[in-house]
């Protein structure tokens, strides 16, 4: 039972640093303008763009998001380290969302086992499993879109 809890709330814990940054409660605000996206093979992108802060200062070159396209132009929070923009706004909060909705899966049905363990079969628990399981999917393809579109 701990492993299955450690596993499902590991992604919310996870994702608590893109959700600051989508969010704008970390990071520093702007525009990115992707500039190229290199294959690597296997699915994988190596995308790099340029940062302009809403502040004025000085563009920076960044490592953006693989699922970017060249020519792309989108809001974005430059991290603290400086290093990579993430999309921000609501794209960038449903895209961060997404991990999240993974571990609310899975947790759906944690309930039911352990009444079940305990010997009690409730109906109420199975409907919660299913409509806890069904949110978290739901929110996992939802932030997938708006992460890929």
């Amino acid at each position: 039972m701990l492993l299955w809890l450690s596993v499902c709330l590991a992604p919310m814990i996870l994702a608590a640093g893109e959700l600051e940054l989508a969010t704008g409660r970390a990071g520093t605000p702007g525009t990115l303008r992707v500039l190229s996206c290199e294959d690597l093979g296997e699915g994988r992108y190596d995308c790099r763009g340029r940062f302009t802060p809403d502040s004025g200062e000085p563009a920076v070159e960044v490592a953006a998001s693989p699922d970017s396209s060249a020519g792309d132009v989108t809001r974005a929070q430059l991290t603290p380290e400086g290093d990579r923009a993430a999309p921000a706004g609501t794209r960038g909060v449903l895209a961060a969302l997404a991990l999240p909705g993974v571990g609310l899966g899975g947790l759906g049905f944690l309930p039911y086992v352990l009444l079940y363990w305990r010997g009690v079969r409730s109906r109420a628990a199975v409907t919660g499993g299913v409509l806890v399981t069904a949110a978290g999917f739901v929110l996992t393809v939802t932030g997938m879109v708006a992460a890929y579109s």
